[in-house]
């Protein structure tokens, strides 16, 4: 019973990881995009420059990959996990609104789960192979 409900936990952090990658590869490549004001006006906002719109969407891309990669999975869970971390304390601080903070919260929270499942899975896993 314990390697089928292994099996189901697996195949359920794969799906919510893919929806993760999906997310984070849609709003990470529309930071790059001229067309997409509502990115530059709020990294305005922040007030540290649009080089940091380009990096934040950067962290995401590549996090959106290394998400669907097994062998980096967690760490990139961890990554995005600390860019959402950073988006909420932002919302909360610096721009002054908890409603948006709401829409970084969740995905962190997905994210964190990912993250503890996939880190504590590897050292499980290694420690069975030592």
């Amino acid at each position: 019973m314990k390697i089928v409900w292994d099996r189901v936990l697996n195949l359920t952090l794969w799906v919510l990881q893919g929806f993760l990658a999906l997310l984070f590869l849609f709003f990470g490549a529309s930071k790059f995009s001229p067309r997409v004001v509502y990115w530059i006006a709020l990294f305005d906002k922040i007030g540290i420059g649009q080089w940091f719109r380009y990096f934040a969407g950067s962290l995401e891309v590549l996090g959106a990959i290394l998400l669907l990669i097994p062998r980096t999975s967690g760490i990139a869970a961890v990554l995005l996990a600390f860019t959402m971390a950073g988006a909420v304390v932002t919302h909360l601080f610096i721009l002054r609104d908890g409603y948006a903070s709401f829409f970084s919260a969740f995905p962190l929270l997905l994210l964190v789960v990912v993250a503890w499942r996939r880190c504590s899975g590897r050292q499980s896993r290694e420690s069975e192979h030592s």
